[in-house]
């Protein structure tokens, strides 16, 4: 009998852990695996790309988990700058183009993964793909914003953006020695928290020397007369800028998909079953950032581009497509970033999404100490808790503080896997010296007040 075929589309995080899982639950005799890659690299961490940029990350290729080549060693036919460019699923094949010599071809396969990624977003503004603007998404990318610094000679940046991208390429752009604006079109920076704790990363980027300015709708990109990037326009100013690089945030990319049939959601992104299979498609699997997946505190799909869900989608795809059984049940949203010595985390539900969702809910905010607070060095933070009222299920946390801040959300992110109340929170035994924490951790202080402000409530 002969092999099946399993075709993967994209060779990052998502689409080579499910070649690789696959592989380990089927030899090459029981099942071909062939994968496509557009770009000149595949399994990287894409997260580490501002650390790359702002020189933390000394070599490019620290960044990357596995060559191409060693997925060939390990029987996955790996396919580098091919782009799929038509997904015939009622003929059960792809079409490709060879990027280099521009040679198309058709692919069949018995079993499909689609794992495509994101796309920055892009606004259709005037000047927006003029020399010197960048979205910074992968490895392609930050090499290409590399080139560019580097035959820069003005040190004038601005950042379009202020989420996650933009944060911590407003931070690599400072440790390049660049002047940094970062143009945010909300009122407060992060807009992943709530807007009292997006205030203090505000605060705190502007201590730093980054000049953060809110409400700025960006209008186009100025250019000078050799065509290059030169200001960036908003409705109320010009910001001059040398180099541009945007932090918007990425949309799925799932054109691809689209073209062939594939069910997307609210979100842009392919909807599937928990075995991440794509719903109504029995031998179509897809995972990492062109997915939706299900808000376990919500009880809702949303779009969420992480690497550790990509590699967790790509697991449990390979598992299934190689003839095993996996499924991912869904997340609770957890995040963390820093912008300098400034750290950020969130898990769960922010006040806008919880009122989305119909929930009443209280919440609390404490600012404590990472460590006790006669130990040298012991430094602010500041944690804001969610809870159901009358239930007191915790519903999401935000920590936004120095070091040891960031990391604490995990606590929390268990909880809420847990299905855990805020009564429940306040009795965890979390470790305790003083070097570490307070006798009360911050996390179960907040915790303490979510319990008076749920009895309060509940009166």
């Amino acid at each position: 009998m002969a092999a099946e075929r399993l075709v993967v589309v994209g060779g990052d995080a998502a689409g080579m852990s499910a070649a690789s899982q696959a592989r380990r639950h089927k030899g090459p005799d029981e099942l071909e695996i062939v994968a496509f890659e557009r770009s000149h690299f595949t399994s990287y961490s894409a997260c580490g790309i501002p650390y790359w940029v702002g020189g933390l990350v000394t070599e490019r290729d620290d960044l990357i988990a596995r060559t191409p080549q060693e997925h060939r060693e390990r029987a996955i036919d790996l396919r580098m700058r091919t782009e799929v460019t038509e997904i015939d699923v009622p003929g059960g094949r792809v079409r490709t183009r060879d990027l280099e010599s521009g040679a198309e071809a058709w692919t069949g396969y018995d079993k499909l993964v689609v794992a495509t990624g994101a796309r920055p977003v892009r606004p259709p503004l005037p000047g927006m793909d003029a020399p010197g603007v960048h979205g910074v998404q992968t490895l392609d990318d930050g090499q290409a914003l590399l080139d560019t610094l580097a035959r820069t000679e003005g040190r004038r940046a601005v950042v379009v953006g202020a989420g996650y991208i933009g944060v911590e390429m407003a931070e690599a752009l400072l440790n390049r020695g660049y002047e940094v604006t970062v143009l945010n079109r909300g009122a407060q920076p992060m807009s992943t928290l709530d807007p009292d704790m997006g205030r203090l990363v505000h605060e705190a980027m502007d201590g730093l020397g980054i000049t953060t300015v809110s409400g700025a709708e960006v209008t186009k990109i100025l250019t000078g007369g050799d065509g290059r990037v030169r200001a960036v326009a908003t409705q109320d100013a010009e910001y001059p800028a040398d180099v541009v690089v945007l932090g918007i945030g990425v949309e799925p990319e799932t054109a691809l998909a689209r073209a062939a049939g594939l069910p997307v959601g609210e979100y842009g992104g392919l909807l599937t079953d928990l075995s991440m299979r794509v719903r109504g498609h029995e031998n179509i699997w897809a995972g990492g950032d062109c997915v939706e997946v299900l808000d376990l505190v919500a009880g809702r799909s949303r779009h969420v581009a992480l690497g550790t869900h990509a590699n967790k989608h790509g697991q449990v795809i390979g598992a299934n497509a190689g003839g095993g059984y996996a499924t991912f049940p869904g997340v609770v949203g957890t995040a963390v970033s820093k912008v300098c010595d400034l750290e950020i985390a969130r898990t769960g539900l922010r006040e806008k999404d919880a009122r989305a969702a119909g929930l009443r809910f209280v919440a609390a905010t404490i600012q404590a100490t990472n460590s006790a607070g006669y130990y040298p060095g012991a430094a602010l933070m500041t944690v804001k808790m969610l809870a159901e009222r009358r239930s007191g299920r915790l519903l999401g946390v935000q920590i936004v503080g120095r070091e040891g801040a960031a990391k604490r959300v995990d606590i929390a992110a268990v909880a809420l896997t847990a299905g855990m109340t805020v009564d429940q929170v306040t009795a965890l035994d979390l470790g305790y010296a003083p070097p570490f924490s307070p006798v009360w951790d911050p996390v179960l202080v907040a915790a303490r007040k979510a319990v008076t402000a749920v009895r309060k409530a509940s009166a």
